[in-house]
C-alpha cells in the first residue's frame, strides 16, 4: 500500500446504522427492564394475601367514650370499643353470674395482656379490642347495650347474639347458662402510638 494512502472516512449511513442499533439496544432494555417488573413484583404476596394475615392499623382517635367502631382483619370483624370509667368500673362487679370471669378456658388463644387484667381483657383498661364472632356458631353479635337496654341482657351491659341469644360483657366475657362454649376472642394487637392500633402483631404490646 502507497504510504501516503489515507483511510478512507466511514461514510454517513454507517453512522445512521450504528447510531439506530445503540438506540434499539438502549429501548430494547428499558423494555426488558419494565418487563421485569410486575414479573418480579409477582414474587411477592398478592393484594389478596396481603389482606388475609398482613397487620391492619386502626386509627381510633376520633372514638369518642361510649362508642366502638368496628375493623376488619383476615376476614373477621374486629370491634374496638372505648369503655367509659363507668364500664370499666362494671367488670368488676357481679363477676359470679359470668362462666369464665378469668378467662381461663383455652379454645381460642388468649393473650398474655387479656392475663394481666382478666376484668378489662385489654391492653388499656379503657380500649377493648375483641373478636366480633360469637364463639357458639360464629354469628355476629349485637351492641353494645347499655344497661337496661336489651331485654336478653337484663340489668347488665354488653353484647347479644341474635342467633341462640348467648349475652357478653363490656369485656367478652360469656355469661353462665348461654349456648356459646368460651369467652369472645381478643387478637393479636398492640399500640403504634396512643390512637393507632395494630392489629394481628401483639410483639412490645
Amino acid at each position: 500500500m502507497p504510504s501516503d494512502a489515507t483511510v478512507p472516512e466511514m461514510p454517513d449511513v454507517d453512522r445512521e446504522r450504528r447510531a439506530a442499533l445503540v438506540a434499539t439496544v438502549a429501548v430494547g432494555g428499558a423494555g426488558c427492564a419494565a418487563a421485569a417488573v410486575p414479573y418480579i413484583a409477582s414474587w411477592g404476596p398478592s393484594e389478596r394475601e396481603k389482606a388475609a394475615g398482613s397487620p391492619v392499623d386502626v386509627d381510633i382517635s376520633a372514638l369518642p367514650p361510649g362508642k366502638m367502631q368496628v375493623a376488619e382483619w383476615r376476614g373477621k370483624p374486629i370491634w374496638i370499643l372505648r369503655r367509659t370509667p363507668e364500664m370499666v368500673a362494671g367488670l368488676r362487679q357481679d363477676t359470679e353470674r359470668l362462666a369464665d370471669p378469668e378467662s381461663k378456658r383455652n379454645a381460642y388463644p388468649t393473650p398474655e395482656y387479656v392475663m394481666r387484667d382478666p376484668a378489662t381483657r385489654s391492653i388499656k383498661p379503657e380500649v377493648l379490642v375483641l373478636v366480633g364472632i360469637c364463639t357458639h356458631l360464629g354469628c355476629s353479635p349485637n351492641g353494645p347495650f347499655p344497661v337496661g337496654e336489651n331485654v336478653q341482657l337484663g340489668e347488665d351491659a354488653g353484647f347479644v347474639c341474635p342467633c341462640h341469644g348467648s349475652t357478653f360483657d363490656l369485656a367478652g366475657r360469656v355469661f353462665k347458662n348461654k349456648p356459646a362454649a368460651d369467652n369472645l376472642a381478643v387478637p393479636p394487637y398492640r399500640y403504634l402510638s396512643d390512637n393507632l392500633i395494630r392489629i394481628g402483631e401483639d410483639t412490645k404490646a
